[in-house]
């Protein structure tokens, strides 16, 4: 029995001019018959609005770059379209290997889509994986997931885009050694729900408005991450409006270099407390422990030396910020407190002070060996 689906053998052709989206969907749709495979070859296919069936695999050879598309690319195929792949109740399935190229189409189209019109709107986890694929030059989201349950991006690349890199509403998700790059939104943003999941191991850098953006986030586990040169803060954990708060959060081992750009010329961030590493307010039961942090300039010495803030604190209750270290981290001051705290609120063991150095490129000894 015939399980595994060429899309060139039902008339894809990879010249990057042929409209494919029809081929692409009757491979889908012949692996979904029997859970089978689809195998995108080298080459460049135009194609939009793909629906992804259920517990089936869609496979390229996955050789881009950072610069270049590489090997099995799907090219957006106008502004027509709401994603170049939706994944919405494509329960179980991969994506693995493929380069997403938006070309910078249209208004707001998404690279990957999973979109539900309530939570749990597929009645069971979607629990898909998303896998060694580069999406990127969307006008929309990278990957966006809406009302999502249960899911895995990894060993990804969600770059330049025009809005973020990630976009979750939802909760029980893996977010593990991707690059989040350059977008102009957030490298990862949540404005509603983000709940359950592990962020660890990614590379999180130039985003414009932030490397991580949260807003009532819970049960969040911030992990040994890089983040590099955001134009607002690199992590923004806050409430959203009301009696809404970010609860119960770990942020432990990262590294927070050179954010708050702005505008990566000579102007901060507009408001004043993003030009930091890390903001948070209306925070509950939350650690933040164990994180360096560094100020800096663009790369070539460039652009303003920023961030004013190491870490900037508001309305804060049962939380730990303690064992950071910001030697040459920040321009002005290492941690501003703003108070506001209900009980139990530790700040404290905090090491270092505001740079020394016009251009700090590292931090120095005080002394010569």
């Amino acid at each position: 029995m015939k399980n595994v689906f060429d899309i060139t053998e039902f008339g894809a052709v990879g010249d990057g001019a042929s409209d494919c989206t029809g081929a692409i969907q009757s491979a889908m749709d012949a692996a979904a018959a029997v859970k089978g495979c689809v195998l995108v070859p080298p080459g460049e296919y135009v194609c939009g609005g793909l629906k992804v069936p259920r517990e089936i695999t869609v496979e390229g050879f996955h050789s881009w770059s950072f610069r270049g598309c590489g090997g099995s690319v799907l090219l957006l195929r106008d502004a027509g379209d709401a994603c170049l792949l939706d994944l919405s109740y494509a329960i179980g399935c991969t994506v693995k290997g493929l380069s997403l190229d938006g070309r910078g189409i249209g208004e707001g189209v998404h690279g990957i889509l999973v979109t539900y019109g309530e939570y749990n709107g597929a009645g069971e986890e979607d629990s898909f994986r998303i896998e060694d694929c580069k999406v990127s030059h969307f006008s929309g989201d990278g990957v966006r997931l809406k009302h999502i349950w249960c899911f895995s991006v990894r060993h990804c690349m969600l770059a330049f885009n025009a809005g973020s890199g990630l976009y979750i509403d939802g909760w029980d998700g893996f977010v593990l050694d991707n690059w989040l790059t350059g977008n102009a939104g957030a490298g990862l943003y949540s404005d509603a729900t983000c709940s359950s999941v592990t962020l660890t191991g990614n590379r999180i850098e130039w985003n414009r408005m932030a490397g991580i953006s949260l807003r009532a986030a819970k049960c969040c586990n911030i992990t040994g991450n890089y983040f590099d040169r955001s134009g607002g803060p690199a992590l923004s954990v806050r409430g959203r409006g009301g009696d809404a708060v970010s609860d119960s959060l770990t942020v432990t081992g990262n590294i927070f270099n050179r954010s708050g750009a702005g505008d990566y010329g000579e102007n901060a961030p507009q408001d004043a407390y993003d030009d930091a590493h890390v903001r948070m307010e209306r925070c509950v039961n939350c650690v933040v422990t164990g994180n360096v942090c560094r100020a800096g300039r663009n790369d070539g010495g460039t652009g303003r030396l920023s961030p004013f803030y190491s870490f900037v604190f508001r309305q804060l209750r049962g939380c730990i910020i303690r064992d950071n270290t910001s030697q040459s981290g920040a321009v002005k001051q290492t941690v501003l407190d703003l108070g506001e705290h209900d009980d139990g609120v530790a700040i404290e063991s905090n090491v270092g002070s505001p740079t020394e150095r016009l251009d700090p490129w590292y931090p120095t000894l005080s002394r010569g060996e």
